[in-house]
């Protein structure tokens, strides 16, 4: 039987790199995108794609539920946070399309500095965070933070590292929350301060079913799409990743969303950096989307994490349980205008010729 689904936000990267995967699972799928963009849509890489009107707007959940009715949809995949957060507020009326948390676990995840809060207060590594409640407050962070030579500041809803830069003093904080305030209309209160985190970069992808693992991923990035022109050289997105073996991560993840919700059901994707200290700490979770970076994860190892996604929302028992899958030394390049491509380290220099020397 072919399984049918829909993808919201196609045509985006994060949709297409997911359509890329569900096809790279050897299992029957018919996949559908919708848009509210038709330029954007125009892009999708969906069989058929349907333009339906933008979120919030009255209509949009009559116009998607008459493409899930009329096309014999089974599933409904978000790939945006905001994608997310909408859907969840509509469970009761599509209750049988999604596989996602509970919506408790969503908004926990949604606010990085009350996850952070919430990871601390259970001894689970995270980055010490501080809220801006005003611009005079920023001297008094500062101090709380011991006064370090750099201090992550960032907004405290989003993905992409939005708001995000290292500053040196407060000064520079000030300046940098009046910006966004005055020219992209950011209420300061949205902003945070957290000790800054000098070590690797990891992600982590798990997918579960009523509190139980099933299946965990984990890839390092090396490098950062667009780094040059962005104030804060580093964002979620990578130009250049690499699966890695790292249990630490692991450990710390389970733990951080046994702890938000005993009874976790979907997909979470997990950013953390390592402190001075080495200790990977988490930054934030996006609850109920895949990363936009899952090609890593469903290419690479034992397991297509996305295809095991969808047999078990379609109910359909574990192949695994709780295994970590993982195939190291696996990389992942991307850039702007071009297909994420996966090679092996020893495919690197596959028709190169080393001309340096």
């Amino acid at each position: 039987m072919i399984t049918r689904v829909l993808i919201t936000n196609a045509g985006r990267g994060a949709s297409n790199n997911l359509i890329r995967s569900l096809r790279a699972g050897g299992v029957s799928l018919s996949i559908l995108g919708c848009h509210d963009d038709q330029f954007v849509l125009k892009n999708s890489e969906a069989e058929r794609n349907y333009l339906v009107p933008p979120p919030g707007h009255p209509r949009r959940m009559h116009a998607l539920r008459h493409i899930l009715k009329t096309e014999s949809v089974d599933l409904l995949i978000p790939t945006s946070d905001r994608d997310v957060s909408e859907l969840c507020r509509a469970r009761h009326r599509l209750r049988d399309y999604l596989f996602l948390p509970r919506s408790a676990t969503i908004a926990a995840c949604e606010d990085k500095y009350g996850l952070s809060a919430f990871l601390q207060a259970r001894s689970i590594p995270a980055p010490l965070t501080y809220p801006v409640t005003s611009l005079t407050r920023i001297e008094a962070i500062f101090r709380r933070l011991g006064h370090p030579s750099r201090v992550w500041c960032r907004i405290r809803t989003g993905a992409g590292a939005i708001g995000a830069i290292p500053v040196a003093s407060p000064a520079q904080a000030e300046s940098w929350i009046a910006y966004w305030r005055d020219m992209r209309g950011v209420p300061v209160a949205s902003f945070t301060l957290s000790e800054y985190l000098p070590g690797r970069d990891f992600g982590c992808q798990s997918l579960w079913k009523n509190g139980q693992l099933v299946l965990v991923k984990t890839y390092e990035r090396l490098s950062y799409l667009g780094s040059g022109s962005q104030p804060a050289e580093v964002s979620s997105v990578a130009a250049l990743a690499k699966t890695v073996f790292e249990p630490r991560v692991v450990e710390t993840c389970a733990e951080a969303i046994r702890a938000l919700d005993r009874r976790a059901s979907g997909i979470f994707s997990a950013d953390l950096k390592e402190n001075a200290a080495g200790v990977p700490c988490i930054t934030e979770i996006n609850a109920g989307r895949f990363s936009s970076a899952t090609n890593i994860f469903d290419l690479t190892g034992k397991h297509n994490m996305a295809v095991t996604y969808v047999r078990l929302a379609r109910g359909e028992p574990p192949e695994v349980v709780g295994e970590y899958d993982v195939t190291e030394d696996h990389y992942m390049l991307r850039d702007i205008d071009t297909l994420p491509r996966m090679f092996h380290a020893e495919e690197f220099f596959d028709a190169v010729e080393d001309a340096r020397r």
